[in-house]
């Protein structure tokens, strides 16, 4: 089962250990992890669940399609690195993924 470790605006760091095919938002979200809210379940339509990737594994996840980049414009502080974690499917090759929450999302 891959790990994901989530780290907040103050630099804490939070890990989920999920199934491969659960999503990001919901490894934050079924593991009480603050800073993800996921208010639409993760339907691309609320961007409650913005996150940032970092550059080493940006590759290794699909870009983002036209309708994400368009939620992304959006957000509070987006950045070239902004994604909504609703739209990252966890696989095994991503164990160990990083994902970084903002100060907040509304």
């Amino acid at each position: 089962m891959p790990t994901v470790y989530f780290v907040d605006a103050d630099g804490n760091q939070f890990e989920a250990t999920v199934d491969a095919g659960t999503n990001v938002m919901e490894a934050a979200v079924e593991n009480f992890i603050d800073g993800i809210i996921g208010e639409c379940g993760g339907v691309m339509s609320c961007a409650t669940c913005h996150c940032y990737i970092p550059p080493e594994w940006q590759s290794k996840i699909p870009a983002p399609s036209e309708q994400e980049e368009d939620m992304i414009d959006m957000v509070l502080e987006p950045q070239d690195n902004s994604r909504l974690s609703c739209q990252i499917e966890i696989t095994d090759e991503l164990d160990g993924l990083v994902v970084h929450m903002p100060k907040t999302q509304f």
